[in-house]
């Protein structure tokens, strides 16, 4: 069996992506549930435009800097070169996204990785039911495999004291933050701030995911693999689409891209397919911060890896 993730291992009885059930996880749902609540709150109770402002510029640093470069880009795909001190920031801020901590991210990330790139997957790992069927699944379930891989983090992560006590209290790394939000604006600030950026950041999490794995503009064919990726955009705007979706999702709608490149830390390949996250990394290595920006013509040669003939958009493959 074709294993290209390495913190996925299978045991001596082997390991299959395909067979088990989806449970409801009572921790995870309950979590957004009420953070869902507290932001429905912020805009009927206590709507503010400072409030406003400060979900919106707390969610893009969290996203940018703390999902796309830290999480994505950096901590799973080692794309690209950053000193320690700069990678810890940038995952202590993926982790106020909310939804788990560093290694909870990995596991996660990289099981769903290992299962798409089989013969055969089970739904859950390739989004394919419907919209609402999907979300409930993703946002309020876990998936149990009948025989599922071994996770091996690597050991310099593994053994990280950072990411050990991030892993162990990411949903309390919240609250200083309200702290700090409720004495500069009181309640509103802390359901704007927190309760609101939390709902709106896992809730589009999902759904870059869900609609980047049933259509949309391919590039890239991975023969062999159960799910295909799509680089999502508005359709029948043209470039605008695309712009607007590269800046909404900081480039991480061009999924197509990830798909064919995982470990390039620029997911916007071509012109029109803005990538918010890609102009960050180059604006830091122009200052010195990070280096050794990996692109598709850096990576090994996936021989599984064929482009299509021409440009298309359709339905899901899988």
């Amino acid at each position: 069996m074709r294993n290209d993730v390495p913190t996925m291992e299978a045991g001596p009885a082997g390991a299959d992506a395909a067979a088990g059930r989806v449970r409801w996880a009572p921790v995870k749902s309950l979590w957004l549930l009420g953070m869902s609540a507290g932001g429905l709150w912020a805009l009927v109770g206590h709507f503010s435009w400072g409030g406003l402002v400060l979900c919106v510029a707390s969610t893009a640093v969290t996203l940018c800097l703390g999902h796309s470069l830290g999480m994505h880009r950096r901590f799973i795909h080692r794309s690209y070169e950053a000193p320690l001190w700069l990678e810890h920031a940038f995952v202590y801020l993926g982790t106020l996204v909310g939804m788990a901590g560093p290694l909870g991210m990995l596991r996660t990330h990289d099981l769903r990785d290992w299962a798409q790139r089989l013969p055969l997957c089970h739904d859950y790992f390739g989004h394919r039911r419907a919209f609402l069927h999907d979300g409930w699944w993703q946002l309020h379930c876990e998936v149990l495999l009948d025989r599922p891989p071994r996770f091996v983090p690597p050991a310099e992560i593994a053994q990280d004291r950072f990411y050990r006590v991030l892993e162990r209290t990411w949903m309390w790394q919240q609250v200083p933050w309200a702290v700090l939000f409720y004495a500069l604006g009181g309640l509103g600030w802390v359901l704007w701030g927190i309760c609101a950026r939390v709902a709106v950041g896992v809730t589009g999490h999902w759904l870059i995911g869900h609609f980047a794995h049933r259509h949309g503009h391919q590039a890239w064919l991975v023969r062999g693999a159960a799910v295909q990726g799509f680089n999502v955009q508005v359709p029948g705007v043209g470039p605008p689409g695309a712009w607007a979706c590269g800046l909404v999702t900081l480039g991480e709608c061009w999924h197509n891209n990830h798909h064919a490149f995982p470990a390039s830390a620029r997911l916007g390949l071509e012109r029109h397919q803005w990538d918010p996250g890609w102009w960050v990394l180059r604006g830091l290595q122009r200052a010195g911060l990070v280096g050794r920006l990996a692109g598709p013509a850096d990576l090994p040669h996936r021989p599984a890896l064929v482009a299509w003939p021409t440009h298309t958009s359709q339905g899901s493959t899988t």
